[in-house]
């Protein structure tokens, strides 16, 4: 019989590569641990995100700098911070980024996708991923696509960033073969420098991100199989204690994790102020 294909997400995948024990944490063990609060930087990130989604869903007519305040009011998480200062504060940011940042868009824009779906099947893996938004722009030979991933958190994201980045590398072939048309450019739009990163890969260089991501997948399938057969879960899935330990969702379960302080959940908010 053919081996099953190994359904994923970019997030499922990065799980993994990160720590194999919080993989297994959140996707293996049933019922899942207990999860600890919500982050303040992840509410951020979600506000920022889905007031880009509407600004594209309104029509272009509406697609002006006074509307920005509404959606991202409309859109705006609240779990997490400290207090309501600090979530006013982390508001007004907010929009200070929106609103440089579409000042800089063309408002008759028209992206290919915004939050689009992108699904491929190889060999091993059955992908899909939900792409922050897909452009499409002149190239050599005719219309291109462009993934572009919006980023709130941490500054210093260069061209390095976006050329090793597994997801935009999984996005754009899986883009390219959903719309069959070209994509290997890549961009990473940091909102609050208003810079973009970005990265043209070649046909090579997809592929080559898509054999690693299938070799994580056999990894994951590997360690699941040890534990049905009766390997201890622990060993199949060992943890990798380290820094980002103190924001890990589980920490408090882990017996490694909980050897690192963990970190309140408006730390990353904080120290961005």
């Amino acid at each position: 019989m053919p081996e099953r294909l190994f359904v994923c997400t970019p997030s499922k995948l990065g799980a993994y590569a990160d720590c194999p024990r919080r993989y297994r944490y959140a996707y293996v063990d049933r019922p899942a641990p207990q999860k600890g609060p919500p982050w303040a930087h992840n509410s951020l990130g979600a506000s920022v995100h889905n007031a880009l989604r509407g600004w594209y869903a309104l029509p272009v007519d509406r697609r002006r700098p006074e509307a920005v305040a509404g959606l991202l009011k409309g859109s705006w998480v609240r779990d997490g911070y400290r207090d309501e200062e600090q979530e006013r504060a982390a508001f007004r940011r907010a929009l200070g980024w929106l609103e440089s940042y579409l000042d800089g868009q063309e408002p008759t824009a028209e992206p290919v996708g915004v939050e689009r779906v992108v699904a491929v099947k190889t060999g091993v893996l059955a992908f899909n991923g939900r792409a922050d938004r897909i452009d499409s722009r002149p190239g050599p030979s005719g219309p291109e696509l462009v993934i572009v991933d919006y980023k709130t958190g941490r500054t210093g994201l260069d061209a390095d960033d976006a050329r090793g980045s597994q997801a935009l590398a999984l996005y754009a072939y899986a883009a390219e073969r959903v719309f069959r048309r070209p994509c290997r450019r890549v961009e990473l739009h940091h909102l609050p420098t208003g810079t973009v990163a970005g990265h043209d890969h070649s046909a090579e260089s997809l592929d080559r991100q898509l054999r690693r991501a299938e070799e994580t997948a056999r990894d994951i399938m590997a360690a699941e199989r040890a534990v049905t057969g009766g390997d201890d879960p622990d060993d199949a899935f060992p943890a990798t204690p380290g820094t980002r330990c103190g924001w890990c969702d589980y920490r408090r379960t882990c017996p490694e994790g909980a050897q690192t302080p963990g970190r309140e959940p408006w730390a990353a908010v904080e120290r961005a102020d």
